[in-house]
């Protein structure tokens, strides 16, 4: 890697700042001459002038400046913060190849004008160029000016084409008195992200002519990190990415940037963490064998999964500590992350406290609730818990009456949506808070719960308020890379055991109108023998807005379903096709809609029918993705499955199998869905982990420390899951900086908060939910 160019050689020490170890003497550079103590006071000392970074830009041109501004770039610090996307191998004159295109440093040695017989266009202006190796004719289209801003003498840098009989087309180009010398045969030259106005190879112009101010540039990292790490220096990475001698230093420099902007982030994490864990409390629950265990031990009608049982024993002891649990609970489809929340629910109240379980839709929290009720039954070592549902459709009185009890603390659970945190719902006791789906709330919304103040009767006086234990879930499979990278400040415990007898899914592709007739052929079969099906369509009815294909719970309401089959992109709407199958492929046989823009008391009805038996086929958008369980299910067909992501594509699937008996999910789609890479994942992997790796690797990530979360991938330079040791790296190193200065005071990490406080603002280490 290229070191940085430091820009006043004048000021350069001409000795070492420091003696070596051991006492040995300073010798003068390039003599044997030792030097006495007033020699070294007297060697001059140069110290980074960041302030100079801040220096305005010096642009030619309205259009160029325009162009700057729309990069953000508007100080030299700016300038240099404007990484490379690319590298381009330099050439010389004499090793132009013909046809290829080229970037070579010139010098002009005469320019001139020639008219164009074409109408329209403006005359040629052609130079003749030349460096050590040779001479060329560069010719400028449609650019007279040119004329007079390249006289004989004037430093170009050129990128174009050449044609292999002397002769250079010009696309790009800027002028350069530092151009010529430092560029030469084979070198690697800095490509940018340029905009309207301003070129690439203007911006390596001016990127050339502030090369010395990487000297005042602050390096953050200590000494002990970047010799544990084996890490350049920050001046020296971006040396290497803006000046590269070879396109590997482009790479090396991005490394070592990479882990400075992974090791802030996980800075960020673990101090969140830390100051959550020191500044709030939490009500105590300690007894295991209390209420819970009677549970564990005689009211389960299964077996726990070994998984399980270990998340279990996680959460038991995070729940004996006086400070709030954060805990994270990722889980395979399937796995059974219900009963391991309830434990947590449980514990709560078995110590006199009560629990919430949050659920981003009404039918998910409908199917929670009933789970609940399920594995809870009448009661518990003959102890009645009391619990409720709560939803933006529970009826006025009925709500009034949940709200008292809750506050009352007669009320022990409730499950709900996002009407558990409405402003007048208040609780007399709340020690654990359950958000399931997480990443489907908004990180104010999941944090709106996680805040709300329960009493510890165990606490001094018996009315300190603490806030409560949150278990963070989801259905969706993250790796580990992910689950760093966005959850760094939450404990994780991972379920990827399934139950005893779920049943494989054999996932195949249907490409065509001829595969999907015999998709519906094998799924009639299973219809004949008595089992159930899935049809699942990414629109709710064909007049729908194209960006709502794939949304899933959202609707156009409930209205008559229309006549078309599909929408103008040719997407499937639940509502036409369950027409059309009563009349075709599925006719004589009972069917039921079901999507987000139904009553709640249509939903209810369409899924109560669909899990009596009553109806046989169950035609829905993708708000079935969570939550419905349904064991004699054992057939999926997913119309337009091009349109759905990895994660969301599994999560559908994960709704059949879920029985004795073999399951299928077909994907339906174009005919040349085959060469499809994401549909083929689903065929080739089961494991949600392996396929949540995928969808990373073609996914960017939300913005991670605050309160974005999709858009622009967070990350300037790192690029996961590419950088996956990178991070681990970085977080090791973080976990070690905090374990021994977590308030980074001391001399060597001052450079280092100073930077964390730049890239993530003071708020950054505030406990907001992750």
């Amino acid at each position: 890697m290229a070191p940085a160019t430091q820009p006043h050689t004048r000021e350069e020490p001409p000795v070492a700042a420091s003696s070596p170890p051991g006492g040995c003497a300073q010798r003068a550079f390039a003599s044997t001459r030792s030097l006495d103590r007033a020699e070294l006071i007297a060697a001059p000392i140069r110290w980074p002038r960041p302030s100079r970074l801040d220096a305005e830009l010096e642009l030619s041109g309205a259009r160029m400046a325009a162009g700057m501004r729309a990069l953000g770039l508007r100080t030299v610090g700016d300038l240099l913060g404007h990484l490379p996307s690319d590298s381009r191998e330099a050439r010389t004159i004499a090793a132009l190849c013909a046809g290829e295109q080229a970037t070579v440093a010139v010098q002009v040695r005469r320019i001139g004008a020639r008219a164009v017989r074409r109408r329209g266009m403006r005359p040629l202006v052609e130079a003749t160029v030349f460096d050590a190796t040779g001479t060329m004719r560069a010719t400028f289209f449609n650019q007279p000016w040119l004329l007079e801003r390249y006289p004989p003498r004037t430093r170009l840098l050129l990128h174009g084409k050449a044609d292999g009989r002397g002769g250079f087309s010009v696309s790009h180009h800027a002028p350069g008195a530092e151009l010529g010398s430092d560029v030469g045969e084979s070198e690697a030259v800095a490509h940018y992200p340029a905009a309207d106005g301003v070129s690439s190879t203007q911006i390596l112009t001016l990127m050339r002519e502030a090369r010395g101010a990487l000297g005042e540039v602050i390096e953050p990292l200590s000494a002990a990190t970047r010799v544990a790490e084996r890490l350049p220096d920050h001046a020296s990475a971006l040396a290497a990415m803006h000046f590269p001698r070879l396109p590997a230093d482009l790479e090396s420099g991005r490394r070592r940037l990479a882990f400075e902007e992974l090791l802030l982030g996980q800075l960020v994490f673990l101090r969140r963490r830390a100051a959550r864990r020191v500044r709030t409390g939490a009500a105590v629950l300690g007894d295991r064998g209390g209420l819970c265990g009677r549970w564990l031990e005689g009211g389960l009608p299964f077996a726990l999964t070994a998984d399980q049982r270990r998340a279990i024993e996680e959460i038991a002891g995070d729940l004996e500590q006086p400070a709030p649990m954060q805990r994270l609970l990722l889980g395979e489809v399937g796995s059974g992350k219900t009963v391991v929340a309830l434990y947590a629910m449980l514990q709560a109240v078995g110590h006199g406290h009560q629990a919430a379980l949050m659920a981003p839709t009404e039918t998910l929290a409908e199917q929670h609730f009933a789970t609940i009720q399920r594995l809870l039954g009448v009661g518990v070592g003959g102890v009645l818990i009391t619990a409720a549902l709560l939803t933006g459709s529970t009826p006025a009185r009925r709500r009034a009456e949940i709200l008292a009890r809750l506050a009352s603390g007669e009320l022990s659970l409730i499950v709900g949506t996002h009407a558990l945190i409405e402003p007048d719902v208040h609780f007399d006791a709340l020690a654990v808070a359950v958000i399931d789906e997480q990443h489907r709330f908004g990180v104010r919304q999941r944090a709106a719960l996680g805040e709300r103040e329960g009493t510890d009767p165990a606490r001094p006086g018996g009315i300190s308020s603490c806030s409560p234990h949150t278990l963070h879930m989801t259905a969706t499979p993250i790796p580990r890379t992910l689950a760093l990278a966005r959850f760094g400040d939450l404990d994780t415990s991972t379920l990827r055991e399934l139950p005893l007898g779920r049943q494989p899914i054999e996932t195949r592709l249907v490409a065509g109108e001829s595969e999907r007739a015999r998709a519906y052929e094998e799924l009639r079969g299973e219809l004949a023998a008595g089992r159930q099906a899935y049809v699942v369509c990414p629109l709710v009815e064909e007049a729908e807005a194209p960006a709502t294909a794939g949304a899933g719970a959202g609707g156009a309401g409930t209205g008559a379903a229309p006549i078309a089959l599909t929408s103008e992109l040719g997407l499937r709407a639940a509502a036409a096709e369950l027409e059309r199958l009563r009349n075709g492929e599925l006719h004589g046989y009972q069917l039921a809609l079901l999507h987000g823009g139904m009553r709640p008391r249509e939903k209810q009805a369409a899924m109560a029918a669909f899990a009596s038996g009553e109806a046989d086929v169950l035609v829905a958008t993708t708000v079935i993705e969570v939550g419905i369980d349904v064991p004699n299910a054992t057939v999926m067909l997913i119309e337009n499955a091009e349109r759905f992501g990895i994660s969301q594509l599994h999560q559908l699937r994960g709704r059949v199998g879920r029985g004795e008996h073999r399951a299928r999910c077909f994907l339906a789609g174009p005919p040349d869905a085959t060469g499809s890479g994401r549909l083929r994942a689903l065929v080739d992997h089961a494991d949600g982990f392996r396929l949540a790796e995928i969808d990373l690797a073609l996914r960017k990530e939300g913005e991670l420390i605050g309160t974005r979360q999709s858009g622009i991938g967070h990350f300037r330079v790192a690029r996961l899951p590419e950088d996956a040791q990178l991070l681990e790296r970085a977080r090791a190193r973080a976990q070690a900086i905090v374990a021994s200065d977590p308030e980074l005071r001391t001399p060597e990490h001052a450079l280092l908060a100073a930077a964390l406080e730049r890239a993530h603002g003071p708020g950054a280490i505030e406990p907001i939910a992750a």
